[in-house]
């Protein structure tokens, strides 16, 4: 589930949107209000139920072979994701929706792209499906820790690059 050329993607458990309308994000700290989305590279990263928490690391160009073995792993791909135990069954019967939408009105902030302006999907949501497949599909690991902190700690000191989301839902 990635989105085409000329698309972003948003992820939802809700199937019946109809318009994207902007706003501040409770979590985030910034007060201008966006409809947030995703192009192909991230969107794995939303490849789970929107509360699980996930930590998430791949190769980048300054990535060190060391830290690839020691947080990937020696023959394990360049891209892992690690998310909790408690989180499988959540993982295996959420029904995730991907909706389309125009990438021109869009622009990048940060890891995703933001619109400013009410935004309407290209299509009807999508079943987005396995959500084990997908990573296998798309050659990334998935990792189940009894915690995720820990794992977190080691990526985030490492030459890796990284992503953390929900990761206020984690164990503590």
């Amino acid at each position: 589930m990635r989105p085409a050329a000329g698309e972003v993607l948003h992820f939802s458990e809700d199937p019946t949107i109809t318009t994207f309308r902007p706003y501040v994000a409770r979590t985030n700290g910034q007060v201008t209000p966006y409809v947030w989305a995703v192009g192909h590279d991230r969107a794995p990263d939303y490849w789970f139920p929107r509360q699980c928490p996930r930590a998430m690391a791949w190769v980048g160009p300054a990535t060190t072979p060391e830290d690839r073995d020691r947080i990937i792993g020696a023959g394990s791909g360049t891209r892992v994701h690690a998310v909790e135990y408690g989180w499988l069954d959540a993982i295996r019967s959420v029904e995730l929706y991907a909706y389309r939408l125009p990438a021109d009105e869009f622009v990048e902030r940060d890891a995703a792209v933001v619109a400013t302006t009410e935004v309407q999907p290209l299509g009807p949501a999508e079943r987005v499906g396995d959500l084990f497949a997908l990573h296998e599909e798309a050659g990334i690991q998935l990792r189940v820790l009894r915690r995720l902190h820990d794992f977190w700690a080691e990526t985030v000191a490492s030459t890796l690059e990284w992503s953390g989301i929900r990761m206020r839902n984690a164990k503590p």
